[in-house]
């Protein structure tokens, strides 16, 4: 007989995603739903055990795969907090879930997850280790080797985000997230309004860095100025990476990597600058390719790579 489907959830600070699919990471049922933080974690809850209901009253699930935006305990499924939405400190999801699907529950944080789901079957797909890092609202990050996330000792994870730039306290957050290069570009904007960047982004206040690329590709040389740092900061952070555990690949995901090429190569090539000569040349930097399915293709394959071990 066929195999059960298995459940992908992404819990994250402004969207719900709840996926049917396989073992070969393809969805083929998803509910995509925008996450209110007025309601707290009790609304993401109730969204969560209604979709989960629905699709088992049709048949039963393998089992479930969770990518969590926030710390989490993933050997007693604890979560541990999250920095976006109120309500989830300590919430023991893995027991509360598994009495709702009737099926094994494994958790992880969500940049793990994305980093499982790219090494598998996106960008990283047939390499190892592979380096995810993904750009967003803030910095996260995950190793994944031989097909398996790195986790470390409890409770390490593989925080990029937290590297420092400088011994004052500058972390990468601070320098790469998409909220940091919105703010540089906003200060450009005030500085200059009558500038190509200016009249790109007009009065917006928020995501402006969607706009670097159009400034960029028109003249504008202080959009060009705030690429550049942000590739050198993130090539310097990933230097560490390499020296530390040579991937063979490192994905860069998130938002911020909708920049594309520029991006890309911009991070290469500074790479190339920081690493040792004996690890020239330096890992392979390539853009994400699942986009949104990161974590839910990612939490697929978590719950499969669960249920296999149980087998063993």
């Amino acid at each position: 007989p066929a195999m059960a489907p298995l459940l992908g959830i992404e819990i994250g600070g402004t969207k719900l995603q709840i996926v049917l699919g396989d073992a070969s990471g393809a969805i083929s049922q998803r509910q995509r739903l925008a996450v209110d933080p007025a309601q707290g974690a009790e609304g993401i809850r109730a969204a969560i055990e209604s979709a989960v209901k629905a699709w088992t009253a049709q048949g039963r699930v393998a089992a479930v795969g969770v990518g969590f935006g926030g710390p989490v305990d993933r050997r007693a499924g604890r979560v541990c907090c999250s920095h976006q939405i109120a309500g989830w400190s300590d919430f023991p999801l893995r027991i509360w879930l598994e009495e709702i699907a009737g099926a094994p529950v494994t958790a992880d944080n969500d940049a793990n997850v994305a980093a499982l789901g790219e090494a598998r079957h996106g960008a990283g797909k047939g390499r190892s280790p592979v380096f995810y890092v993904t750009l967003g609202s803030g910095v996260g990050g995950g190793l994944v080797i031989d097909q398996k996330i790195y986790h470390g000792a409890l409770p390490g994870e593989a925080e990029i985000g937290h590297v420092m730039l400088d011994r004052e306290g500058t972390i990468v957050e601070h320098r790469c997230s998409g909220w940091a290069v919105d703010a540089r570009l906003r200060a450009l904007v005030r500085k200059n309004p009558q500038g190509m960047l200016g009249k790109l982004v007009g009065s917006r206040t928020n995501g402006e860095a969607t706009y670097l690329c159009a400034a960029i590709e028109g003249g504008d040389a202080d959009a060009r100025a705030v690429l550049e740092d942000v590739c050198c900061d993130l090539a310097f952070a990933l230097s560490h990476v390499t020296h530390l555990f040579h991937p063979e690949v490192i994905v860069i995901g998130g938002g911020l990597s909708l920049v594309g090429e520029r991006l890309r190569s911009g991070v290469e090539k500074a790479l190339g600058l920081f690493v040792m000569k004996a690890f020239l040349p330096a890992p392979d930097v390539v853009l994400a390719r699942l986009g949104e399915d990161a974590v839910p293709v990612g939490a697929l394959e978590l719950a499969s790579q669960h249920l296999i071990s149980r087998r063993v």
